[in-house]
Order: structure tokens, then sequence, then C-alpha cells
């Protein structure tokens, strides 16, 4: 080949500082066919060669190149003018560096669709290039390049941010978007240099030795790249578009791993694992290497990782809010049977999706006192803090499912005001100084302190205050960006989301930033409120809903204490002009409880007060709270009340951690659109009876069993039975959601077993029951259960008349990961709730999902799920909700089974040992103390338990059963539930972004 242009070589023309390159042979070579965009060293090659090309190309119209070598002492200057398609400026750069030229400065300038580009080069020596015969070469190349790039070219550009504040310099604008005006290529060589270069430039290890856990970050860093891409453009057409926006408010967050949800949504799940296997890596191990991100305990803050996906896949300008706790939901460890908490240490290595905002912060006050002065004729009210601490922002993007749009979950985590209190160190006092940043810390330390004490009472006050305080300081700075001063449009831009009680201070909070900081008046904050707030409430249980110590919110938020006092002054003074002097209805609404010496702040009242909406999350649920815990809020405003059934993601829940059944679904529907529009699954029925398609079905339900049969034994040591019924029960420890029940009829079962001859146990099905679930480190009646639960299971899985008819296993440390596992390997689900306790739940809509059929009560969203699937495909049993408050009242007077108090009594006896240990749980099942219902509900359960084995006998049955219960969960879809939140509450319209031409990741969906 030829030297490169500017290189100091000597030849026949001239001496040592000619730059010229000559044709080696005459002869011109055709090339119109070797022009491409990959090949600017191939046409340098091409035009050493003396190769006459370009002229007959047709390209660009709008093209012109002008390479001057004489206006500038320094520099040869190359301008083009062209049309503007994305990825020119890296292009020339490229080229000319091919050419052995250095670009020193480059000036880019932009209209419309045109762009004026200049580069200011020097040859490898640094001086100008100025030979004639180099200048025409150089522009001949460029020429060719250019044209075949316009001729090629169909990626995507990315949009043009038209509110930068760079208007007054539109040449560093114009600079800033060429040099990033198209994606990130998705193709396998792209994303191995993109994971690569992570590994050396990002976590700074070699490239020829990286780990498992390396290639997890590195992996999980490229992907995030593509998410930052989208992030960035979303949020840029919000701010163009300026559209209603809504903030959902969650104390938790219980996301689960982002790289399989994030590869799968991107459409790049096959892109990446071909890549990685290439370089010599599993995607199943990377896979293993992420941590679940706890952040929740269960139901709640999982529906609102559900949300947030459909948020994004909905295309909703939306937010997530919540706090970026150090140590999420304890880690549970179970020692020969007792429940251990250890700290989930979950960032200790990082956390590679999120990203730190340093510059997002703000001041969060604590304790103090309030002064009262006049200003300006009229008071105000300033709050002198006694301590201080700052918000720090991370955000992680949340994609959607076949959209360019990518939304956001931020997380605040606290720091001290000042990071190191140095004049007390400098003094002498070094704990002090210590103490000050970690006392700032420990806020957001913990998911959920114990609070049974007073100090962790404070500390979970605090934890809520902490949240919603920088979350409506950033939502308003958000909001006054393109608003200046005025807050007439706020609600008409703001909708703010309540995720239960937990964010309710933000109301109080809300009202002393529009009047204390901004300067607005009550009647105006009170209004705005008012018009901003929706509130979803979670329970029918009384002693669920949230208080605080009024002397608590006195101590720690003083002027919110006052606040929610005229608040509350105002309501009941509203309410005497409705109702009159009927104190016993005012004092019962009042969101200050008063009695037995204590005041109380009720923080559902005060969100019932403040919000235009409160709903329910099942049909049962929304019912049960117009008639129980708010019948007397009902009645004076009943047009607040609303349902929304919850839902879940069908991409986590279903196409994702379930590929085997997926692809079968998609294969037989001919679409894969049913993961976006659920109630396409309704097709199913179609081919519930037909053989060939059962016997698939059954096929991909064993591969799953398997799957969890090998998590079991990683996770307790046990070999289960993969020939017997799968019966799960997997959710929080709670009396309520009746383990203890489950518990009682496998004692049932095995003393049957135990009872029949080897002939008569062969024919009985067999069943291996698998429980999981936390219980709260301060529910000691709750862990009582889970030593049970294990003490069961140790007689049973150690009995060799029993084998493997029946085995009983409990499942530690249940979390998202196992539940993807565990989900599509199921066959039976329990969800037994006493009727009238369960809001709604969301695991159920999951195992239904996913083919498993559901043994239950009409509780909650088991009342929806019969009502789709049929009640005739489910095992109902049990009271009715209505019947329950009349059965408690006469709960010792009832005549209970026999059977029921002799298991009580095996138990208590110390049948499997540790009887004084287990006599409070006998004792909380005995007379008035039963109070959810056990021996009422027990017989109705043993028959709906003889209902599934008799099922279960009959394959074809079963697994047409199985069918139909995917077939009817198509409105179970988060999607549904967000589309009737946004329309019905929020009054939030879609924003999605125009998609890019050919935009590779979010294409036309195709078979998983």
């Amino acid at each position: 080949g030829a030297a490169p242009l500017g290189r100091n070589s000597r030849n026949s023309r001239g001496g040592a500082n000619t730059f010229v390159v000559r044709p080696r042979r005459a002869a011109p070579v055709a090339l119109k066919s070797r022009v491409d965009v990959r090949g600017s060293r191939r046409m340098t090659r091409a035009v050493a060669e003396g190769a006459d090309i370009g002229g007959d190309v047709e390209g660009d119209a709008d093209l012109s190149i002008v390479v001057d070598g004489d206006s500038d002492a320094q520099f040869t200057i190359v301008s083009i003018k062209a049309t503007n398609r994305p990825g020119i400026l890296q292009l020339m750069k490229t080229t000319l560096e091919d050419l052995g030229l250095s670009v020193e400065k480059t000036e880019v300038d932009m209209e419309g669709d045109l762009t004026a580009d200049t580069f200011y080069v020097t040859g490898d020596n640094g001086a100008k290039v100025d030979d004639v015969y180099d200048l025409a070469n150089i522009k001949q190349v460029i020429k060719v390049v250019l044209n075949a790039h316009y001729l090629k070219s169909n990626q995507g550009a990315r949009p043009k941010d038209t509110t930068s504040f760079l208007e007054t310099n539109p040449r560093q604008k114009d600079l800033l978007y060429s040099l990033m005006d198209s994606y990130a290529k998705n193709d396998v060589l792209s994303v191995q240099k993109s994971i690569v270069d992570h590994v050396e430039y990002t976590l700074a290890r070699s490239r020829y030795r990286f780990d498992d856990f390396e290639a997890y970050q590195a992996t999980s860093m490229s992907v995030r790249d593509r998410l930052i891409e989208s992030w960035n453009d979303t949020q840029q057409y919000f701010r163009e578009q300026d559209p209603k926006r809504v903030y959902y408010l969650s104390m938790e967050f219980l996301m689960g791993r982002s790289l399989t949800n994030s590869l799968f949504n991107l459409d790049l799940n096959g892109t990446y694992r071909e890549a990685l296997k290439q370089l010599g890596y599993e995607m199943e191990n990377l896979v293993e290497k992420e941590r679940d991100a706890a952040l929740g305990n269960g139901g709640l803050g999982r529906l609102a990782a559900c949300f947030l996906d459909s948020m994004a896949s909905e295309n909703l300008p939306a937010w997530g809010y919540g706090i970026r706790y150090q140590y999420g939901m304890f880690r549970q460890e179970v020692i020969e049977g007792f429940q251990h908490e250890n700290p989930d240490y979950w960032l200790n290595f990082g956390n590679p999706w999120e990203i730190e905002r340093p510059n997002i912060a703000y001041p969060i006050k604590f304790y103090g006192n309030v002064e009262i002065l006049e200003v300006e004729g009229r008071q105000a009210y300033i709050w002198n803090s006694g301590e201080e601490v700052t918000a720090i922002a991370y955000d992680t993007p949340i994609p959607g499912w076949n959209t360019p749009n990518t939304i956001n979950l931020r997380l605040w985590s606290a720091k001290p005001s000042r990071e190191f209190d140095l004049e007390s160190f400098n003094t002498g006092d070094y704990v002090q100084a210590i103490l000050a940043k970690q006392r700032a810390e420990t806020i957001s330390a913990v998911l959920y302190p114990d609070d049974r004490t007073y100090q962790g009472k404070e500390l979970r006050l605090k934890q809520q205050f902490f949240m919603v305080s920088a979350t409506l300081q950033d939502i308003i700075r958000r909001y006054l960006v393109t608003h200046e001063d005025t807050f007439d449009d706020f609600p008409d831009k703001v909708a703010l989301q309540l995720n239960d009680t937990h964010p309710t201070i933000g109301v109080p909070e809300l009202m002393r930033l529009l009047m204390d900081e901004h300067g607005l008046g009550w009647t105006k904050a009170w209004d705005i409120t008012t018009r901003v707030f929706s509130f979803t409430n979670h329970t029918v249980l009384p002693e669920a809903l949230e208080k605080w110590p009024v002397d608590l919110v006195e101590n720690v938020l003083p002027r919110h204490m006052q606040i929610i006092y005229d608040i509350n002054w105002r309501f009941t003074q509203e309410l005497r002009g409705i109702m009159g002097d009927d104190y016993d209805t005012i004092g019962r609404m009042s969101i200050i409880e008063e009695g037995d010496g204590m005041k109380n702040v009720r923080m559902a009242h005060l969100a019932l007060i403040a919000s235009h909406t409160v709903n329910g999350v099942a049909a049962i649920h929304s019912e049960l709270i117009k008639t129980t815990i708010f019948k007397d809020f009902y009645q004076i405003m009943p047009e607040k009340f609303q349902n929304k059934t919850n839902g879940v993601t069908q991409r986590r829940w279903l196409a994702f951690c379930n590929p085997k059944l997926s692809d079968l679904i998609t294969e037989t529907l001919g679409t894969s659109a049913w993961i976006k529009e659920l109630d396409l699954l309704s097709d199913l029925r179609l081919h519930c009876d037909d053989p060939a398609f059962q016997a698939k079905w059954a096929a991909v339900k064993r591969d799953n069993k398997l799957r969890l049969a090998e998590l079991v034994k990683q996770k307790t040591g046990v070999d289960v039975n993969p020939n017997a019924l799968f019966d799960i029960q997997v959710k929080r420890i709670h009396e309520y959601k009746r383990q203890l029940l489950n518990v009682m009829y496998i004692i049932h079962r095995y003393n049957a077993l135990k009872a029949m001859t080897p002939a008569e146990r062969e024919k009985q099905v067999a069943r291996c029951v698998i429980i999981g679930g936390k219980a709260a480190p301060g529910y000691d009646m709750a862990k009582r259960i889970i030593k049970l639960i294990s003490a069961v299971g140790d007689t049973v899985n150690a009995d060799p008349e029993i084998g493997d008819k029946l085995q009983l296993v409990f499942l530690p440390d249940y979390n998202v990961s196992s539940a993807e596992i565990i989900v599509p390997g199921s066959e039976l689900s329990q969800h037994i709730s006493t009727a009238g306790t369960e809001a709604s739940g969301t695991s159920n809509m999951k195992f239904a999902m996913n083919g498993c059929l559901i043994i239950g009560t009409m509780d909650g969203a088991n009342v929806e799920i019969a009502e789709e699937i049929g009640q005739e495909n489910m095992f109902i049993f049990g009271a009715r909700a209505d019947v329950v408050p009349g059965l408690r009242r006469e709960r010792e007077f009832f005549n209970v089974p026999e059977e029921f108090y002799t298991i009580v009594d095996q138990i208590r006896n110390g049948y499997f040992g540790w009887s004084d240990f287990f006599a409070p749980v006998c004792d909380a099942v005995c007379g008035a103390q039963d109070f959810y219902l056990l021996a009422n509900d027990f017989n109705d359960y043993i028959r709906a338990q003889e209902e599934v084995d008799e099922n279960y006998l009959n394959q074809a049955l079963w697994t047409k059963k199985s069918i139909l219960s995917v077939a009817g969960s198509g409105k179970f879809s988060s999607d549904r539930t967000i589309r009737q939140y946004a329309e019905d509450i929020w009054d939030v319209k879609p924003a999605k972004r125009p998609m890019p031409t050919n935009p590779k990741p979010y294409g036309k969906p195709h078979k998983m």
C-alpha cells in the first residue's frame, strides 16, 4: 500500500517534504461495487493504486466538498455540506484518520436537514497538506464515502434537543449532537466491543482475564448504555411536549433482577447471549451473579415494580420514587427450623443498573421549632430545624416492551448535610464527628426498621418524610423549569399516587412547600394539594391502618403537625355543617384519634381527606372498605371511591420466566402480540381439548418442575419427587394468610397415609408441598409457624413408610428470582386467607397465568379470577366474606370438627417436638382466639383437597384446566390496571416518543 497522506517520504517528484500518493499501476480498477461505509481504508488503498472511482456514483444531491490547502497557514481545511444523516461526523473522522490525517479542530453547523462540517487537519508530521494531487485524492475519497453512507444509511437518528441552554452557541450544540447522533449498534460484534470496553475502561480489568461476576458487571453496563440513550431521549421528549406526568410514590419497589428483564424488553436477549457465548461466557451463569434488589417486603413492592414496567410499556410520562435502602429486606436463613435474619448486603459489590446523581440533592429537615413572623402584612412560618440531612438521587432506567420509551425509578439515599464535621474532629470530639454522619445515613439504611419501640417508630416516620420531601422538592423543581414561578398549572401537569398510607406525610409537606417556601396562601395550596393526590388502599384490616403518636409527629415534624391540625379543624367544621353535632361520627372520621390518654394521627384519614380519589385493589376489597374501615367517609363522599383490580406484568411473569410455555403459546396463537395484549390468550380455549396440544403443554410443565426440583435441592438439600403434585404456598408469613391451615392439612394427610395399608397408600396421589416466605422480625407468631412447618417436614420426610408419597419443605429466603422458577414449576397454588382479609393478592395471578391451578377462598382477587377462568377450574372452599363477622362472634360456641382438635393436640403433645414452643400456636386456633376461623373452614378445606387429588388422577382433565387457567388470565395484566389508573384517576395520556427509523431494539414482536 501507499504511504499515508502527509507522511514524510521521498519520491521522484521532489524532496523530503513532498506529500503525494503515487499510483503503482496505470490500469484503472472498477470499484463502484466495492464502495461501502466499512471501507474507507479500502478506499484509501484504491485511490493510492490509481483507481478511477466515484465519478459515476449517484448519491447525495446536496453534497459539496472543499479541500483547502492554501487559506490557513497551519491547517488543511476540509469543508463538507451534506444531507444530515446519523453518523456523518464520526464517519468523517474515521475516513480522515484512515488517510493518515490528524483532525485538530472541528466545527459543526446545522440548518434543517443539512449539515455543514469543517475539519482542520494536518498530516502525520503535524504540517498541513497542500499538494494538489493529495488534496484531490482526499476530496475523491470523501465524496465516495459520503455518497455510499447516504445511500446505505438507514439507522435511526437520535432526536435533537430543542430545549437546550446552548441556544446562544448553536455551533457547540450542533457539535454535541453530531458526536452522538445515532444509537449504539446492536449487532453481535458491536455488543462484544461494548462489553469488552467496559471490562477494560470501567472495571479496569484485563480483557484477557475477567471472571463471571466481572462479565456480568460489564454486560449490565453495556445494556445500561442502551437504556441511557433511550432514557435521555424519552426525558427530552417529555420536556418538549410538557405532558401531565404521574409520579408513583412507594416505600417499596421489589424489582428483582434487571439483566434478563432489560434484555427481553429491548429485544436483545438473543444478541447478547450469542455475543457472550463467543466470548466464552454463558448467559445463565452471569444472570446468577446479579443480586436481587430486595427493596420491598412482598406484594406491595412487587406491585409497584409491575406498575413501573406497565407505565413504560404503555408510554406514560411517569416516574417512580422511593428509598435506596442500603440493606433491603433481610436475607432469611432457616437453621434447625428457626428463622434468622441476616443483612442483605445487596450493594456491597455495587449496582451497575443505577446512576448516581450527586448534583440532584435536597435538604431534609427534622426536629426544631416553628417561628411565626409578620411579613408584608401576612403570617410567615419559619421552621428552624434541629437536624438536617441531604437526599441524593440514584436513578434506574425502566424500559418498556416494544417501545422506544424508557422511564425512571428515582431512589433517595440519605447523606449528612456536611460530609464530615471537621470542627468536632479537630477539637478532639472524634465520636461526635462520626455519629453525625451515621445518624444521617441510618435513615436510608434498612427497609422497615422494627417499630415496636419509640426509636423504631421515630426512624420509620423519618424514612417516610425523607422520601416524600425529597420527591416533592424534585417534582416542584422540574415543574418550575417550564412554568416559571406560577403554580396555576400544577394540577394539570402533576399527578401524585400514594401507594398505601406510607407516603401520606407528603400531604402536609406539599402544603408546607407551597405556603412556606413558595408563598402561596392556604386556600390556593389546599386546592392544588387536593387536585394532585390520589390514594391506593391495600388493606381491609383496621389494625393495619397506619397511625403515628401526635407527640412523635410534633417532635420530629413540628411544622407538619401544625398543618395536620389545621387540615383536621377545617375538615371537622365541614362535617359539622353536614351532620350537625354528631360528635361520635365526627370523632370516628377525625384525623386525630383520641382515647386512653393517647392521641394518634390517622394517616389513612389524612390521605382520604386530601386525595381526589381513593381506590381499592380488587372488586371485593373495594366494596368491603365502603362498608367497614371507610364506611363513614363513603357515606359523605362516595364519588371519591373506585376499584382498580391489581395486575402483574406478563412479560416478567410469563414471557420471560417461562420461555418454553411462552414459545408454545406464540406457536399456537401464531403471534407474540399477547405479550402486550394479554387478552389474546383467550384463544387458547380453542385448543384445550386437543390431545397433541395437551401433550406439549404437559411436557413444558414437566421441564419446569425439574427446574424447581433443582432449586429445592440447592436451597434445602432435599430431593423431591418430580412425579408428585407440586403444591405451593409462597408468600409473607402471616396468620391471616393461614399457612397454619395448610400445615394442619398436611398433618391430616400424613395421619391418613399412616393409617393405610401399603397397597392403599400406593394408590394415593404423591404430594410435594413447598412453603416459603419471610416473617417480620418482630412477628413472634409467624416465626413459630415457620418452626412448625419445619418440624412437621422433618417428621414426614424422615418416615420410611410414607416415602415420597408426601414431602414438605420450607424454602428459605423466598424472593423474586426464586419466584421466577417456582411459579412456572407449580401445579397447585394455595391462596387460602380468611375471606375478607386479603385486599387482592397478586401471586395468585402469576400462578394462574402459568397454568397452575388455585385452591383458595373467595377472597381478594380470587373472586375475579374465578369469574374469568371459571370456578369449575379452581378449588374453592371456605366461608364467604359476608358471613365471616358473624362466625367470629359465634366462634366460641362453634362445634369444632373432632379431627381439628386431634391435630391441635398432636402438636401440643409434642408429636413433632417443641411442645412448649408450639403451645401459643395451638392456643391461637382454639375457641374465641381463632380469629381467622381455621376450625370453621377446616372440613371444607379437606373436601377441596380431596377434589384436587381426584382431578390430578385424570391428567387430561388437569391439563385442560391448566390451559383454561392461562386462557382466562388476560384481565390480570398490570397493563390493563395502569390504563385504568391513567384514564380514570390520573388523567394522564400516553406520550410515546417518535420511533427511530428502523429501530433495531424495538422491532416487531416475534417469537421469544
